[in-house]
């Protein structure tokens, strides 16, 4: 049966092209990923690398496994008939399946092949990338073992069988005749598993949006961040269903060309869903990540903006009376704590924030009310400590032991330092190395001008606004470069997925092309039909990754109401366009350039031969 796989592959190679990059590149991310990952953990980086490349890894892993997956079952759905014959001729429905088995096999061993060399330059991108956004330092390097060989032909081989399995068996159930005569379950696009799968992530995605708004700022984030995947998926499994129906909205156009077009979207359903599934994906991991991401950030800096009563912030101490006009002072020493919760097997130690402030000026300036005094700290706005109990405290030369957690400022959507600390609780050896940043608040009538440049003589001055906005930066600059490397990696890898499915369904449609060009069509009719129908399913395959996307959307308005006290919502337009500009590009050239290769021969002799 081997030998039959092997030359299954050699006849219909063009078929499996798609599926051998797949794998190929999904080898080399996930041996990239992973060398970097043990390579980070090793070496002295960024805290947030290590986050980060386990982020890239699982995305790696599921991006292959999707990708391959679809692309397997495409290709199984356009072999349909040869397996139908091949049962009619005495073969099994176990020989069919070790039979696709077979081939995924040498696929995968042949991805892993050319996925492992490859590993080496991807690891020399994410490599540079990374120290380009400064998680690593400046030299490290990926370290190669070599038990990473035996790792990365697993990964070939584990990608290649699990993508096909389903397919595999979905094709040995189908009765031969049926096949032949695409009825019955042949004919059937919507399987029990799809609708099974559908309506599991799709539930996962609606339970995803109930809950964020009850998980604070950090849970709620996080689930909204994750809502747009099984919103995907769960519109990829309906996409035979949907696809066809929102492409056929399209205008084609009059004329015999869009009726061809509108008649091929419809009667092409598995094809037409193969295209459009990489696609949504693609559309809602970057509109809907993106736009959450930016609208966390735009709802951080509005719930800052409403609760800080300042008017300048100086990067420096400002003593209370040194400059006239200036009502309220406070001044906030940041310091870098490792701050121990729990006893026995669940203490745990974590480096947090922490700010020393002086709880009246806090108060007045941030309007939340901060009883503090002693050997006692509060919980701040950043969270990540217990609102009550007792916490370790030791701080750079100097070790607080146990104190008691008698206050807790409302945790805040932009974040914050976790830990309040009262000015006499902290040794002046500590605080005199420690950044400071003073909010200054006016008297009223006060010249802003001329206490700007008496503040100015202190240190750098700017004003409340100017401040939100850089703060609100800063802090997701390191969160908005993940978000860009891992979804860099989603839309190359949905790119390639729309690439192979559009490749592979104009390898099966030669004789169609043939039959078409025939009946009174030119070379040129046929390929502009084609083209028509991959911008139809392509513009449905952004509704319905747009429709995925506002998933994320509900989570991000419910959480900022509930964290905030505000819903807020902000969409980075341009990038939208851009995403959906880049997808009618490569599905246009794309169809372009198979459909003209796939009728470059004279229709007699396409008609003729032996499929």
């Amino acid at each position: 049966m081997l030998g039959m796989s092997r030359a299954g592959l050699a006849e219909r190679w063009t078929l499996f092209v798609g599926a051998l990059l797949s794998v190929a590149l999904g080898v080399a991310l996930v041996q990239s990923s992973l060398l970097l990952l043990i390579s980070a953990a090793g070496q002295s980086s960024d805290d947030a690398a290590v986050p980060m490349l386990g982020v890239v890894l699982g995305g790696s892993v599921f991006l292959a496994g999707f990708v391959i997956s679809s692309t397997f079952a495409f290709t199984v759905d356009q072999r349909r008939r040869d397996l139908a014959l091949l049962r009619l001729v005495g073969g099994s429905r176990g020989q069919v399946r070790r039979l696709l088995l077979g081939e995924a096999l040498l696929l995968g061993l042949t991805g892993a092949g050319f996925g492992v060399p490859a590993g080496l330059g991807v690891m020399a991108v994410q490599t540079w990338l990374m120290r380009r956004f400064e998680f690593v330092p400046p030299g490290f390097t990926g370290e190669w073992r070599m038990w990473i060989l035996g790792v990365s032909f697993g990964t070939g081989i584990l990608l290649a069988v699990a993508g096909v399995l389903v397919a595999a068996r979905r094709a040995a159930r189908v009765r031969p005749l049926e096949a032949l005569r695409e009825s019955g379950a042949a004919a059937r696009v919507m399987t029990a598993g799809r609708w099974v799968a559908g309506l599991f992530f799709f539930a996962g995605a609606l339970a995803l949006v109930i809950v964020a708004p009850h998980g604070g700022p950090a849970g709620g984030q996080a689930m909204a961040m994750n809502v747009a995947m099984p919103a995907a998926v769960a519109m990829v499994a309906f996409g035979p269903l949907l696809v066809p129906v929102l492409a056929r909205l399209v205008p084609f156009g009059g004329g015999v060309l869009g009726s061809l077009a509108r008649a091929n979207v419809r009667d092409a359903r598995r094809r037409s869903a193969s295209v459009a599934a990489p696609l949504i994906v693609l559309v809602a991991l970057v509109v809907g990540n993106t736009g959450a991401g930016s609208s966390f950030t735009a709802s951080g800096v509005d719930e800052l903006a409403r609760s800080t009563h300042a008017d300048f912030v100086v990067e420096a101490p400002v003593p209370a009376g040194a400059v006239p006009g200036v009502a309220t002072v406070s001044a906030e020493t940041a310091l870098l704590a490792d701050v121990t919760v729990g006893s026995g097997d669940e203490r745990e130690t974590t480096a947090l924030d922490a700010l020393v402030i002086d709880p009246r000026a806090y108060a007045a300036v941030h309007g939340t009310a901060v009883e503090l005094s002693g050997r006692a700290v509060a919980r701040g706005p950043g969270g990540e400590v217990p609102a009550r109990g007792r916490v370790s405290v030791r701080l750079p030369g100097a070790d607080l032991g146990q104190l008691p957690v008698v206050a807790a400022v409302p945790e805040r959507m932009s974040g914050g330092a976790s830990l309040l600390l009262p000015p006499g609780l902290v040794p002046a050896a500590a605080l005199a190395q420690a950044p400071t940043r003073s909010f200054v608040a006016l008297e009223p009538g006060a010249d802003p001008a001329a206490v700007r440049a008496e503040l100015a003589r202190l240190g750098p001055v700017n004003t409340a606004g100017d401040w939100l906005r850089a703060d609100a930066e800063q802090r997701s600059s390191t969160t908005n470069k993940v978000m860009l490397i891992v979804l860099g990696l989603g839309g190359l890898y949905a790119l390639i997925g729309v690439i192979n499915s559009i490749v592979i369904g104009a390898a099966t449609r030669r004789r169609e092309f043939a039959e078409a060009r025939v009946t009174g069509l030119t070379r040129a009719q046929v390929v502009r039909s084609a083209l028509l129908e991959a911008y139809a399913v392509t513009a449905a395959a952004l509704v319905l990754g747009a429709v995925a996307a506002s998933a994320a959307f509900f989570a991000v308005l419910a959480t900022t109401s509930a964290v905030t006290g505000a819903a807020t919502l902000d969409l980075p337009w341009p990038l939208f366009a851009a995403v959906a500009a880049i997808a009618l590009t490569v599905t246009g050239a794309t169809s372009l350039i198979t459909s003209w290769s796939a009728t470059r021969h004279p229709p007699v002799s396409l008609l003729a031969a032996r499929e």
